[in-house]
């Protein structure tokens, strides 16, 4: 009996722990929720929140009625005040001063004012000068005596976890857009000092509780990665930056995209307010040439070289033939026909394909050559033959073209 007991105390505390933890994030994120279970998707219904709480922090310990609270918010539609009396009821933020039917006045919660604080400053610099507070109030804590091993154990393995997860948001934004990654430059700010902090941090840990090396390993992997991930990031972030490093210039990738997506209309606009040249009127070309011809030069022309003294007697009547060329390139034709007037190339390279090359050489030049009686005549058709040599053949005839 005794250890059943035990066993439903153990399970009811359990419970009042959870629901105590549920409060808490309830009334933090009172003003961030749209109804019980959805965050907002509207500013307006934040500065409804906002507007309340200040309200209620003047008012003093009296709190504030409903009309009070309508006369605060007066500037919001009422359903849209309406909605947030409720949201924020439902969630703990806002509260009857007495608990008693027909309560007529109301406190704001405590809790509410500071979460509300908290995401304002996340959205400032994403986390940092929060990442920055964690870890000075860790370093307190390792230097308290009256800190325990297992304490210690649950702060490094949630720095551990943070900083995996801060890893991988920035190896995300780094192989993401560039518009995505200038847009969350503030996580780069002071990553030196962060680091420094961390590992100064980890080292106390570890020096004081040597049996937490195993936790103080995953914190040192995980502090390095995020200070490789976040040198990445600043190093794509800088080369977007180009020569001027000036980040508030538009990346290249955001006019492609411009381009590519946006209207006629959108594109016109652009240029609105430049003024351009207007067109060059239409030149005749003839007139062209002549502008061109009649404009001052600016380097004199080069002078003619002069002449020789000796007269010249014209051209010479040796065109520069090679009698015995000819006659070694008319007995390769007279031995590839052997008395035809007409042989097809494909029998005559049909040997080994170093003979065959030189063969086809001396015919082509046998072609050429403009004193020798023969030619070279190829088709357009074109035969492929895996396992003939050659494999593949232009069907051509050399013939000859007169005595």
């Amino acid at each position: 009996m005794s250890t059943a007991s035990e066993n439903a105390a153990a399970s009811l505390d359990d419970v009042l722990v959870g629901e105590a933890v549920l409060g808490v994030y309830r009334q933090m994120f009172a003003a961030l929720a749209r109804d019980s279970g959805a965050v907002v998707d509207d500013p307006e219904l934040v500065d409804v929140a906002e507007t309340l709480l200040a309200a209620f922090a003047d008012a003093g310990e009296d709190g504030l009625s409903r009309e009070q609270m309508r006369y605060v918010c007066r500037r919001y539609p009422p359903e849209v005040f309406e909605n947030r009396l409720r949201v924020l009821k439902g969630l703990g933020a806002v509260r009857e001063v007495f608990p008693k039917p027909n309560q007529l006045r109301y406190r704001a919660s405590f809790t509410s004012v500071v979460g509300l604080m908290f995401v304002r400053r996340m959205m400032l610099d994403g986390g940092q000068s929060e990442m920055h507070r964690l870890l000075a109030l860790e370093q307190l804590n390792v230097a308290d005596p009256r800190m325990t091993p297992e304490q210690a154990r649950d702060g490094a393995d949630g720095l551990a976890r943070a900083f995996r997860l801060w890893s991988v948001e920035l190896v995300t934004l780094t192989n993401g857009t560039i518009e995505e990654l200038r847009e969350q430059a503030p996580k780069l700010w002071g990553t030196e000092e962060i680091l420094v902090r961390a590992e100064r941090l980890h080292g106390a840990i570890l020096r004081r509780w040597p049996q937490l090396d195993r936790t103080c390993t995953d914190l040192r992997a995980a502090i390095y990665a995020y200070g490789d991930a976040s040198r990445r990031a600043a190093a794509r972030l800088s080369d977007s930056a180009g020569t001027t490093r000036n980040l508030t210039l538009l990346p290249p990738e955001t006019w492609r995209t411009f381009t590519r997506t946006a209207s006629r209309e959108d594109l016109a606009a652009v240029l609105d307010g430049f003024v351009f040249d207007a067109a060059a009127p239409w030149h005749e070309p003839s007139a062209v040439v002549t502008a061109v011809e009649d404009g001052p030069r600016a380097t004199p022309p080069r002078p003619a070289p002069p002449r020789p003294a000796v007269p010249d007697t014209g051209l010479s009547g040796d065109t520069g033939s090679d009698t015995a060329a000819a006659d070694r390139l008319r007995d390769i034709a007279e031995q590839v026909l052997r008395g035809r007037d007409r042989v097809a190339v494909e029998d005559v390279l049909a040997q080994d394909w170093p003979t065959a090359r030189r063969i086809l050489a001396d015919l082509s030049s046998v072609h050429l050559h403009p004193e020798l009686p023969y030619r070279l005549v190829w088709s357009d058709d074109l035969t492929v033959r895996p396992a003939g040599t050659p494999t593949w053949v232009s069907p051509g005839w050399f013939e000859r073209t007169g005595t």
